[in-house]
């Protein structure tokens, strides 16, 4: 896909902008997304809609990722078992730290005793289950769990990756993000670049702590941007497949 000359004046004068959008769309299509019945949310929307907005969600953030891509190319490059190794443990390590769901049992009733039940709840999953929400629709479930696969394995880490590490990572490290080394890390980079991820995962603080973290070991070690999203959509991959089997719908 080539840049149009309009798109190019746009991205020429906003340097951040291919970086924050796909990204930036995704997120505010998250907010709209329905929640438990549990979870704090300021729109109300029965859960039934959730494949729906979901894909419409996907869809849009894939039109803002092909309007960025030309931008994304220069970026690319070929990865191997540094990446995929490091998303092998990333995955069985979210899934262990999940499994002790400290943020239900000790945080999320500290905050509730302060009356701050309401800072993480925003980010609550929708844990949609389709196979009781779509229950005797076999062709519904198997087009559910394909296009949240696609998002999941396939979109999210590329466009999570690419805002955080090719964007605010750089952004806060030099006046001259846009020239700074992918993988080169300072102080303040490295701490935003676990606890922003930590605030977008509230009910996996511990385990977004340690991925994140262990991801940014692997792209200052690596200095390669797509190692870290070949370990993120390993560990997507790992962390669906566990869902699945499972049945641990919250985790998604």
């Amino acid at each position: 896909m080539m840049l149009t000359e309009k798109q190019r004046e746009v991205i020429s004068k906003n340097p951040w902008l291919p970086f924050v959008l796909p990204m930036g769309v995704f997120l505010v299509l998250s907010s709209i997304e329905p929640k438990p019945s549990s979870a704090a949310s300021w729109i109300s929307i029965p859960i039934s809609f959730y494949p729906w907005i979901y894909a419409g969600k996907l869809s849009i953030t894939l039109v803002a990722l092909c309007f960025v891509w030309p931008e994304y190319k220069p970026l690319i490059r070929s990865f191997g078992w540094k990446g995929i190794g490091s998303g092998i443990i990333g995955g069985i390590l979210w899934i262990a730290l999940c499994s002790l769901e400290w943020e239900q049992s000790t945080l999320h009733p500290l905050l509730k005793s302060l009356r701050l039940e309401g800072v993480f709840g925003s980010g609550t999953r929708s844990a949609f289950n389709p196979f009781i929400e779509l229950k005797g629709n076999t062709f519904g479930i198997l087009m559910y769990l394909a296009v949240r696969g696609v998002g999941l394995i396939l979109v999210v880490p590329v466009i999570e990756e690419y805002f955080l590490r090719a964007f605010l990572m750089r952004f806060f490290a030099s006046e001259e993000w846009w020239a700074y080394p992918i993988g080169q890390v300072t102080f303040l980079s490295a701490i935003l670049g676990t606890a922003l991820p930590m605030l977008m995962h509230p009910d996996e603080l511990l385990a977004a702590a340690f991925w994140f973290s262990w991801i940014t070991v692997l792209a200052w070690h690596s200095k390669n941007l797509w190692e870290c999203i070949a370990a993120h959509c390993v560990t997507n991959l790992i962390v669906g497949t566990y869902v699945i089997a499972y049945g641990a719908w919250r985790l998604v």
